[in-house]
């Protein structure tokens, strides 16, 4: 199987794609895992995606495991704090990207973060993603005590704290005074190893501000929905690019997307099946969450997703930690797409 790749000669932008094929370390309530093994677990689940052709390690910015219709997450099953952990992943890998989807900007003053950021790229020798959007999780905010704004305004923040964290990856030691946040000759010190600092993916489908952002500030995003509304919001946000005024090639485009993988069509297709009759009156949404089969029909799957103007998917095993399952997963995209 061949599919068209979007890279970064053809654009002329000369960076590198943000990614091609992501995994998301989600769920850490591993069978017969216990507190003392756990980092090792998500260790071998990182290098066996690195070996297998994945190009970057994800992780959700979540303090309380996310709710996901369907998948049965409870909100007190096990997490790790995310950047804690990609720093020690940064150590025991040597290729992936690493980065969250995506930093809750309502968490994290944004000087603190494009630091945490800028350390993180050091660890891993110029590896890092900031992946940031407007965060969501209520139930976690409240229970941490932070505050949860209206929508409006955490996508205010957002917006100040891209302005902060990009020219503070450069090195420009920003003064900035918003609405909500501020920086007043902000040093980073070191500053990322990247050029022009690590990659900034922002996360979320909005079509008025959103996506917006994405084509005046970002070198990514993170899209959800099924083909049909992929293909819609990527011309929404080619149409925010041309008021911009920005090349619309030099946005890595890609999706979230949950994967059921099995050799055996039938059992990924039954595993499809239960969790649509569990997500109850959720289960519509379930086609653009996400793509079930065989190895050869996730490919199939795949495709039809670069095919509608993506470029790279991030995606979530529900047995993330069977690193049978993982290779098999990364195996599969790297035989039929190649890698970056």
């Amino acid at each position: 199987m061949q599919t068209t790749e979007r890279t970064t000669d053809e654009s002329g932008t000369g960076r590198r794609p943000v990614l091609r094929f992501g995994l998301q370390i989600a769920r850490f309530d591993y069978p017969g895992v216990g507190p003392h093994q756990l980092f090792d677990r998500v260790t071998d689940i990182a290098r066996t995606a690195e070996e297998a052709g994945f190009d970057s390690i994800w992780a959700q910015d979540h303090f309380y495991q996310a709710p996901v219709p369907g998948i049965g997450w409870q909100a007190d099953e096990p997490v790790l704090e995310p950047y804690t952990m990609l720093a020690a992943l940064a150590a025991r890998t040597s290729r992936v990207r690493l980065g969250t989807t995506v930093t809750g900007v309502t968490y994290r003053n944004p000087a603190l973060l494009a630091k945490t950021v800028s350390t993180l790229d050091v660890i891993s020798g110029g590896r890092a993603v900031l992946g940031i959007g407007a965060a969501w999780h209520e139930e976690e905010h409240t229970g941490y005590g932070y505050d949860y704004p209206p929508d409006a305004e955490r996508l205010s923040r957002l917006e100040e704290a891209l302005r902060i964290c990009r020219p503070m990856f450069r090195d420009e030691r920003p003064v900035f005074t918003g609405e909500y946040y501020r920086v007043d000759g902000a040093v980073n010190s070191p500053p990322p190893l990247a050029p022009g600092g690590p990659p900034i993916l922002v996360g979320g489908s909005g079509e008025k501000r959103t996506l917006r952002l994405v084509a005046r500030y970002a070198d990514a995003c993170n899209l959800f929905g099924d083909l049909d509304t992929v293909r819609h919001k990527l011309k929404v946000l080619d149409g925010h690019c041309e008021t911009e005024n920005r090349d619309p090639a030099e946005i890595t485009r890609t999706k979230m997307s949950c994967l059921l993988i099995n050799e055996s069509d039938a059992e990924a297709r039954r595993r499809y099946d239960e969790m649509g009759a569990a997500m109850g009156d959720w289960a519509p949404m379930l086609g653009g969450m996400a793509m079930a089969g065989s190895p050869d029909r996730i490919a199939e799957q795949v495709a039809e997703y670069f095919e509608a103007g993506l470029d790279g998917l991030v995606f979530y095993l529900p047995d993330t930690h069977d690193l049978d399952t993982v290779r098999m997963a990364g195996e599969t995209l790297v035989k039929h797409f190649g890698g970056l």
